[in-house]
């Protein structure tokens, strides 16, 4: 990189240069082509050198295909790739700016990782987790200056995806969130600020687009591919059966269990025993070739099914009933002052894709049909999962919008 490149990444309110990646996996491999993008000096490390191979191969094999499409040129091709370099002593990280943790979601795991890094990089470096569920200030209290830890949560595949999360530990000082979030934006992507809570925004308020289609197949109320096919009728990329397959069973069963755990067993998080059965029984969706559905070379096989025969009545309930349990939870989630309004909404629709942000969504079918559709709920089923967001009956009372007219 030249002077001058160097130059304009330190002097766009950051001053983050070189970037240390801990775990060459696939999310540790795209956060690494990201930061390379934007001009960053990179450095990924893994200690096992298979892996580390196996990600210089698939960061060639994607820019390539990036190079053929005419997205970017052979030069620009080398220029990312000459500004990541694949190390596997964690010394080598030891001039880093800023580092990104990667590895497994294993909270004593992480701590271990990041006891041992805070002795090598300088007092300045700023050292962060990817991790989607996990407390930040847990992590946080494993470092001997716990302020300079942070939550920089990128999304799957993480050069694709526009959102990243920044989660401040509640030791985190004002400026290294600052850091971070203009960092971040120079980069290219779009951030949410979210409180250190269970699942932060993305992974809490989506987790009723799986459970409550869960509860609803579990009432017979359709079958699996009527339900994707009534909930991608909305405007969503994927059903939630399918998209469970395609995260896996392994990772989605266990982040809903890890929230259900730390919301002290709100029955609101409550995990599904259908679900469960799959993990027990080995099918973890497209990565083991059976889930909810069958995979072949890793596409789905359409099952041979006679699918129910909904009346606009069924489809209009279905389809209400799992849109009213995300608009309460993104409404909780702003009451509870985990993130703002903005981002919340910028949360689901650039991090998981969802057809319109919840907020504005409830705006849009108007707050007194949120809150008569709860209430419906819960004077049927008299469970706790069916409350209604204070903050969302508040506001319907007074006749007020989550966003101005």
């Amino acid at each position: 990189m030249s002077e001058n490149q160097k130059s304009k990444i330190k002097n766009q309110d950051s001053n983050i240069y070189n970037v240390g990646i801990i775990g060459a996996g696939t999310m540790g491999s795209g956060i690494a082509q990201v930061a390379a993008t934007a001009g960053c000096q990179v450095k990924i490390f893994d200690l096992n050198a298979d892996q580390l191979e196996n990600a210089a191969s698939a960061l060639e094999n994607i820019l390539s295909r990036l190079v053929q499409k005419s997205r970017i040129d052979e030069a620009e091709k080398s220029r990312i790739q000459g500004n990541i370099q694949y190390v596997n002593t964690l010394e080598d990280l030891s001039d880093s700016d800023l580092t990104i943790e990667a590895i497994v979601e294993n909270l004593e795991v992480k701590k271990k990782v990041f006891a041992q890094l805070e002795s090598l990089v300088s007092e300045d470096c700023i050292i962060a987790s990817n991790t989607s569920s996990l407390s930040i200030t847990s992590i946080a209290a494993s470092l001997e200056k716990p302020e300079r830890c942070i939550g920089i949560h990128f999304f799957n595949p993480a050069p694709l995806m526009k959102l990243v999360e920044i989660i401040p530990a509640v030791q985190t000082e004002d400026h290294i969130t600052e850091t971070c979030v203009n960092t971040i934006k120079n980069w290219g992507k779009t951030m949410a600020v979210a409180k250190d809570t269970p699942g932060f925004i993305v992974n809490r308020v989506a987790r009723p687009f799986y459970s409550e289609a869960l509860r609803m197949y579990e009432e017979g109320m359709a079958d699996i591919p009527t339900l994707d096919k009534v909930v991608r009728q909305m405007g969503f990329r994927m059903g939630p059966f399918e998209l469970m397959d395609f995260i896996g069973h392994d990772v989605n069963y266990v982040v809903t269990e890890s929230v259900f755990a730390a919301f002290y067993f709100d029955p609101r998080y409550k995990p599904s025993l259908t679900q469960k059965r799959l993990v027990e029984a080995g099918w973890l969706g497209k990565k083991s070739g059976r889930g909810f559905y069958k995979f072949e070379n890793g596409n789905k096989i359409e099952p041979e099914h006679d699918p129910e025969m909904l009346t606009g009545a069924d489809v209009k309930a279905i389809q209400d009933r799992l849109l009213v349990m995300l608009i309460n939870e993104a409404a909780d989630a702003l009451y509870l002052q985990i993130a703002t309004a903005e981002d919340l909404d910028n949360g689901m629709t650039k991090g998981v894709n969802y057809p319109k942000g919840l907020l504005a969504w409830a705006d849009e079918k108007g707050l007194d049909w949120c809150v008569n559709q709860l209430d419906a709920l819960y004077d049927f089923y008299r469970e706790d999962r069916y409350r209604c967001s204070p903050l969302l009956r508040s506001k319907a009372s007074k006749k007020e919008t989550f966003f101005p007219a």
